[in-house]
């Protein structure tokens, strides 16, 4: 019996597989000279987009350092300079002479209709269920661009641009620390009956009126509007 080489197997798999292939490539492109040729730019057009995409290296390299920089992160490697400005980035939340983070000593006056929390006020955060005190507020995101690109994704960002933002203060993992949170409008709701012991509120505040924390006199100058004349004094 004749033996049958790689060359000929190769030649009688192109043979047998002509007959299909003609079957489908004249069912995919039509019968008239017109859906050929629009067949014919579908295949153009989807051989351009497969070389801009999965065959390009530049692509795959922005892919590769993305999820890299994202592993070197979680394990922590992260770079030192890029650490180095997270930690400016966070400390600029505490206070800054910028006016980013709710730190602006522009007098908030007068109050627009669509900031709907006040300064003292109890507030939840949505997505980890924290729970905070309003200390000052933004009518729109004020904060330094190299934050927000973190913070937000590009469609996000557009969309945070002009949403009212708060200064929040949180508790800690323990009784003597706290945690500064920077929260857009749409993830804070107002809660009331519920007093958090939260460390540096008498800095802010003078007492808790059952409802409300009420502001020191330095921070009733900044946002005016924000007072409620009904408070009555409640001892910490």
């Amino acid at each position: 019996m004749p033996q049958l080489r790689a060359a000929a197997v190769l030649q009688l798999g192109l043979l047998l597989s002509a007959v299909p292939a003609q079957y489908f490539i004249s069912r995919w492109s039509g019968s008239t000279a017109a859906q050929r040729y629009h067949a014919s730019t579908r295949l153009v057009r989807i051989w351009r987009d497969w070389r801009k995409s999965y065959l390009n290296s530049t692509v795959w390299m922005e892919w590769a350092n993305k999820h890299f920089s994202k592993v070197m992160s979680l394990v922590g490697l992260e770079d030192a300079q890029m650490a180095q400005e997270s930690l400016a980035l966070e400390a600029m939340i505490f206070d800054n002479d910028q006016g980013f983070f709710g730190a602006s000593k522009t007098v908030r006056s007068p109050r627009p209709p669509y900031v709907f929390l006040r300064v003292g006020e109890v507030v939840m955060e949505s997505k980890r269920h924290m729970v905070g005190v309003v200390v000052s507020w933004d009518p729109e995101l004020r904060a330094p661009q190299k934050w927000i690109d973190r913070v937000y994704s590009v469609s996000e960002g557009l969309k945070a641009e002009n949403t009212p933002h708060y200064k929040v203060v949180f508790g800690g993992h323990d009784d003597n620390s706290v945690i500064i949170g920077y929260l857009p409008q749409t993830q804070l709701e107002r809660i009331t009956g519920l007093r958090p012991d939260i460390p540096t509120l008498e800095n802010y505040f003078t007492h808790y009126d059952g409802e409300r924390f009420a502001m020191q006199p330095w921070l009733r100058e900044l946002f005016p509007e924000d007072v409620v004349e009904d408070e009555e004094p409640f001892t910490w």
